[in-house]
């Protein structure tokens, strides 16, 4: 009989008697199927995790070859950081220091005037230390020409210490416009194409390293003292017995 004879009359019953032929038959699918089952079970399993931990090597290779190249570099790196600090250090020192605060904030408002400006407000409020500078803000009112304007920042450009102006929630419109608002001497000029000027600048000083640290340790939450505990009173003494 040919296997395929032999695979239709197999007795479901007496597996014993089966022919050699297709015991190994089924001996081998049930060999087929336990592998593919293992394999799928627990070997793809570990292929996927192979392949994760082989993905994460190359990346701590580009990681290692990254921070090597730094090292190799770092008293490059350091020399560089020393010499913005110095350029850092030095235009800091072109900015107005403490004591010539005043006198600049005198020239500015004197540049105003030679310029032909109309200065209604010129009041500068309190500082505000950072962390290697002091801004200053300067509320103005100011009323001029757009070539007065012109000729007042040209002038602050030119003083002699380098001073840094910016600007904050300033207004420039014509004065026709806010007449209102301006004082006798915006009413005077509000005509002729005056502009009024308004808000607040903030001008920058220099900050040395002493007010740097006055200015954090200000700056630190004071420790409220703990009252120091009361002495116990002491006993009195007992009398002595007869």
């Amino acid at each position: 009989m040919s296997f395929f004879d032999d695979l239709r009359n197999l007795d479901r019953n007496n597996v014993g008697a089966w022919p050699k032929s297709i015991k190994t038959f089924f001996a081998v699918i049930i060999f087929v199927i336990i592998v593919a089952v293992g394999w799928y079970v627990w070997i793809r399993a570990q292929q996927d995790d192979l392949e994760q931990q082989q993905n994460k090597e190359v990346a701590l290779k580009k990681e290692f070859e990254s921070k090597q190249g730094k090292v190799v570099n770092l008293v490059a790196y350091r020399k560089q950081l020393e010499d913005m600090k110095e350029m850092l250090r030095t235009m800091l020192r072109q900015l107005p220091s403490k004591t010539e605060m005043p006198d600049l904030l005198v020239d500015i408002s004197q540049t105003a005037l030679a310029a032909g400006i109309v200065v209604d407000l010129f009041q500068p409020g309190g500082e505000i230390i950072k962390e290697f500078y002091a801004e200053k803000p300067i509320q103005l009112k100011m009323l001029g020409t757009y070539h007065q304007f012109g000729t007042f920042i040209s002038g602050v450009a030119s003083l002699p210490r380098v001073v840094i102006l910016t600007m904050h929630d300033v207004s420039l419109k014509p004065a026709k416009a806010a007449t209102g608002a301006g004082g006798a001497s915006a009413q005077a000029l509000a005509s002729g194409g005056q502009l009024l000027l308004e808000g607040t600048v903030k001008t920058y000083r220099y900050v040395d390293d002493e007010e740097i640290s006055a200015a954090q340790a200000a700056a630190k939450p004071t420790k409220k003292g703990i009252p120091p505990k009361k002495p116990a009173p002491a006993a009195a003494p007992k009398k002595g017995g007869g």
